[in-house]
């Protein structure tokens, strides 16, 4: 793999794994075999499936879903068995809670109480816009997403986490699977460049995982040119993560300028935020100069054109001028790339896992989408067809499927990984109304529900942990056949 190197600073052009992850895996795959061991299932490490888990988003709902989902794993022994959590929109909040404690794997049930004591709290309106004040001060492109960040993420998850995966390598711990968030080039979707829509971030490197395109994640926005950082930016923040993996541009705008309008009513904006800054000559509006002589004004007439513009989502491109055969040309000719809610696309992180390099034998998909739990799985088989990546085919599933869904489905194809697919509401532990008590934008749930909702997550897991089994041993079955068939 060619490196294009400025400093410390790297840009490399390449599929093949990092070797911060190829060391995780390695060490993980040790812990998935003892931890099959225990389950009577013996094999060696080459016969070994790679198993992962995709968590899909949700907001609130997701995040609590796979809180449940991984508690239940734990409590019947299978969570060892994982080697990569995948997630994105609301589910990655969840990741993130999780991952500032190290090997949390093996101490579930603390931190799911730490997780409920979390959520009790509360954040004041001087905090946020403290923080959101600091962001606008030193980031050259200060989009909606902080705003989202700061005003939207922390009323659920009450929290403002500063941490950066820099600070969290540290206390990374190769007992826990290895982590991948994932959130999609908002330019490259729109102009259906499928290739070059998916970008990963785990805590070693950020980039495009199907044409293999990647900056250490500390430099991730970041600015680039010709492959050399030629300007630093502060480091990506877990609140930012955050608020970059959930922002659903689908829905009516009114819902994001409620919140911003209830946080003015409770603090001042101007006192908190919009102060004078350091910003010389007319600003652009919408593609329009406004020459604004007062300062502050010019402050709030930005803050007015992000929302007129909807821009979100805004950081430099570590492509910018570089030339690399498998990536378009039009995502390296722009200084900015737009990178927001991978759910827009797909709402479930299946992509980054199909990259041949990690060599997954088994996706277990936990759904937590509001509407089709289907959705997810036909838009990645959809686009693996269009990619010529293996995935398995998906049948097109009754209006009555979708509406009332079993608990546990298997789709295989040849030479694709399986995947068990496991919706949160279905016909077993959910009546037809269940679902309607969390919706995506209800805000911060109750005790009650947070209960209730981590219950039904776990029940999904506990009632099909002979299942899950089964379908591990029938993997292992055919790559034993596969290796005798070159014997």
């Amino acid at each position: 793999c060619p490196w294009l190197i400025f400093y410390s600073i790297t840009v490399r052009i390449g599929h093949s794994l990092n070797e911060a992850e190829k060391n995780h895996v390695t060490s993980r795959r040790e812990s998935a075999l003892e931890c099959l061991k225990r389950h009577e299932i013996h094999c060696s490490l080459v016969k070994m499936p790679n198993i992962a888990l995709v968590a899909s988003g949700g907001s609130e709902r997701a995040m609590l879903g796979l809180l449940g989902s991984l508690l239940a794993l734990f409590q019947d022994d299978l969570l060892d068995c994982v080697l990569y959590l995948a997630g994105l929109s609301g589910s990655t909040w969840c990741m993130v809670s999780l991952y500032k404690e190290p090997n949390w794997s093996s101490k579930l049930e603390k931190v799911k109480e730490d997780i409920k004591n979390k959520l009790g709290g509360n954040i004041s309106f001087k905090e946020k816009f403290k923080k959101l004040k600091k962001y606008y001060r030193e980031k050259d492109n200060f989009s909606l997403t902080d705003f989202w960040a700061v005003l939207y993420i922390t009323m659920i998850v009450k929290e403002i986490d500063e941490q950066t995966f820099s600070d969290l390598r540290s206390k990374q711990s190769t007992k826990d699977p290895y982590p991948i968030y994932t959130v999609i080039d908002k330019q490259s979707h729109e102009d259906k460049l499928d290739a070059d829509t998916f970008v990963e971030i785990t805590p070693h490197e950020t980039g495009y995982s199907i044409t293999g395109a990647f900056v250490d994640t500390s430099s991730f926005g970041s600015q680039f040119d010709q492959g050399a950082q030629i300007k630093d930016q502060p480091e990506m923040d877990m609140l930012f993560l955050q608020g970059e993996l959930k922002q659903h541009m689908s829905w009516s705008s009114v819902y994001f300028v409620d919140i911003v309008i209830r946080g003015v009513r409770k603090a001042s904006l101007i006192s908190y935020f919009l102060m004078p800054i350091r910003r010389k000559g007319p600003i652009m509006f919408c593609n329009h100069s406004l020459n604004i002589g007062n300062r502050i004004w010019e402050n709030i007439a930005k803050c007015i054109e992000l929302v007129v513009c909807w821009v979100w989502g805004t950081t430099y491109n570590f492509l910018h001028n570089m030339t690399a055969a498998e990536v378009s040309p039009s995502v390296c000719r722009e200084t900015i790339r737009q990178y927001v809610d991978a759910g827009i696309a797909i709402n479930s992180p299946f992509l980054p896992l199909l990259r041949r390099e990690r060599h997954i034998d088994l996706i277990v998909s936990l759904d937590f989408s509001e509407n089709d739990p289907f959705e997810s799985l036909t838009e990645t088989a959809k686009t693996c067809k269009r990619l010529h990546i293996d995935f398995p085919e998906v049948p097109k599933m009754s209006k009555e499927e979708k509406s009332a869904p079993k608990d546990f489905y298997v789709f295989e194809g040849h030479n694709a990984p399986a995947v068990i697919h496991i919706p949160l509401f279905n016909i077993v532990n959910c009546d037809d109304k269940g679902n309607h008590k969390y919706t995506t934008f209800q805000g911060p749930y109750s005790s009650d529900l947070i209960e209730e909702l981590l219950e039904k997550a776990g029940l999904n897991i506990k009632n099909n942990k002979r299942s899950l089994l089964t379908e591990i041993k029938k993997i292992i079955q055919r790559k034993q056949s596969h290796i005798c068939s070159f014997c």
